[in-house]
């Protein structure tokens, strides 16, 4: 198979940027969501390299100052071809689950890519993105959409917001409304679980960093870390579900 790589010339290197925190990363799918990130990644000063197997996606003046590679991502020649034992990060953002979770395990097994972030299409297919799979951070399009939408006109209603450190943590969001209990109780007196955490309150437009005496009030959306084993807990007490628990307060 033969493979068409456009390298950017040496004129579109922006000097400024590389330094020892330059990373290299390699983006699966060049339709509008990997070159968006391609965008964002070129503009905080990182290289990029744009793998494409549709002809009719690959553009390269869409992202002049990226690599790109006419290829399919799940062939190990291809991935040989790009160079990807070089690659800091590697983001598989194709539209097909099966394609990520392949590329997923080759960065990882094949090449000794240290970090492996791979998007998620279907929620169905959500429990395959682990490190069995060579996956280090799943990003799941229908959960971050939902949790917008919810985040948006559900006030009340815990919205699980991301997953971080392969879902050992979760970051949710809680907007209060008028008839919560919470309402009019001191930071202070929120007892949460031992393992979560009050992180961040949003009020007015303002973050604000809770103290034990700051007082809770309506309208105030707050941002919950907590444990996996232990979400499940932080969402019974903050719709008074169950008498306050036992915590760190």
């Amino acid at each position: 198979m033969v493979f068409r790589i456009r390298r950017r010339s040496a004129g579109h290197e922006n000097a400024q940027h590389l330094d020892r925190r330059t990373m290299r990363v390699a983006v699966a799918g060049a339709g509008a969501v990997g070159r968006s990130v391609a965008l964002e990644l070129l503009g905080d000063g990182h290289k990029v390299l744009l793998i494409e197997r549709n002809p009719r996606h690959y553009e390269p003046h869409a992202v002049p100052d990226a690599d790109w590679l006419l290829a399919d991502a799940c062939e190990l020649s291809a991935l040989e071809e790009s160079g990807l034992q070089t690659c800091d990060v590697v983001i598989a953002a194709t539209g097909e689950d099966r394609s990520n979770l392949a590329m997923a395990l080759l960065a990882k097994s094949e090449f000794g890519v240290p970090r492996v972030v791979a998007r998620v299409n279907d929620l169905r297919n959500e429990w395959l993105f682990t490190e069995a799979w060579g996956v280090d951070v799943a990003v799941s399009t229908p959960v971050a959409m939902v949790a917008a939408i919810e985040g948006a006109i559900d006030i009340g209603h815990l919205v699980r917001l991301m997953e971080l450190r392969r879902g050992q943590v979760s970051l949710a969001k809680l907007t209060l409304p008028e008839d919560n209990p919470l309402v009019g109780q001191k930071v202070r007196d929120v007892k949460l679980p031992a393992n979560s955490a009050l992180a961040i309150v949003l009020r007015d437009g303002e973050v604000l960093l809770p103290q034990p005496d700051d007082v809770l009030k309506a309208g105030d959306e707050m941002l919950f870390f907590s444990g996996g084993a232990v979400e499940n807990q932080v969402r019974a007490l903050v719709h008074a579900a169950v008498p306050p628990l036992p915590g760190n307060g």
